[in-house]
């Protein structure tokens, strides 16, 4: 007797569902609004960094020209002769470039976040009331600082706003003569009122950027609240002091050639 042959059964319909490539754990936390916060207060914490110390090498201007002007030949020459001259000066650039798109887009996106959802905001029912006009402008003290910034670089990095106006008289921008520069270019009024203000307009964004890292970041006890707001007010102050006296002591000619 000749074997049945057998005979494949109906085919299922289920197809096999292929394997999804595991997401980075990084990007899944950064598309979450807690995760925009950490990214806003790190980058937060780089810039006041660097703030910090740039105030700090500008206060150089009050030792003369030949202090300031080391300094910044000092800063060209970091890891020489292990790296190329102004190697690590244009690396620790694009390092603060990313930080700060990654601060701008972290707010931006929060901002989108908070829109969608109402009833979450990202100022939720915090104790820092008493940054209520710093917490109210924080995007408008964050446009002026960027175009500020721009601004700083076209004077007295680049050197091609640094001959606009009456510093044309006074000579032009000279690669490496960092004192001149910055002399000739707060020797213009209008100049030194836009740094002046613009300064305001950074410490004003720094005392809520500071205050609002330590919620972010979860050091938030009730315990060190005034802590947090001298931190914040301390750093804050100490900054815009500093740096507003460049132009001001340049206009009164403490500084000068």
């Amino acid at each position: 007797m000749a074997q049945a042959i057998q005979t494949r059964g109906p085919v299922s319909g289920t197809a096999v569902t292929p394997k999804k490539r595991p997401k980075l754990f990084v990007l899944d936390l950064y598309r979450t609004a807690v995760g925009k916060k950490y990214v806003m207060a790190v980058t937060g914490l780089m810039l006041v960094g660097f703030v910090f110390v740039h105030m700090i090498g500008n206060l150089k201007m009050y030792l003369g020209q030949e202090d300031f002007d080391h300094y910044a030949e000092f800063l060209r020459e970091l890891l020489v002769p292990i790296l190329p001259r102004t190697v690590v000066l244009w690396l620790l650039r694009l390092g603060l470039l990313g930080a700060v798109v990654l601060h701008i887009h972290a707010a931006a996106s929060l901002t989108a976040l908070n829109r969608k959802a109402r009833s979450v905001k990202y100022q939720g029912p915090r104790d820092y009331q008493i940054a209520n006009f710093a917490s109210r402008t924080m995007r408008w003290t964050g446009v002026i600082v960027f175009l500020f910034v721009l601004w700083h670089l076209a004077d007295l990095t680049w050197g091609f706003a640094n001959n606009w106006g009456a510093a044309a008289a006074d000579g032009e921008f000279v690669r490496g003569q960092a004192y001149a520069n910055v002399v000739r270019s707060f020797n213009r009024v209008p100049v030194s009122v836009l740094y002046i203000i613009a300064n305001i307009a950074l410490g004003t964004h720094l005392f809520h950027g500071i205050w609002s890292l330590f919620q972010s970041m979860g050091w938030n006890n009730p315990k060190f609240k005034q802590w947090r707001r001298h931190i914040a007010v301390g750093i804050a102050t100490l900054i815009v002091v500093a740096n507003v006296s460049f132009p001001i002591a340049v206009l009164a000619g403490i500084v000068g050639e």
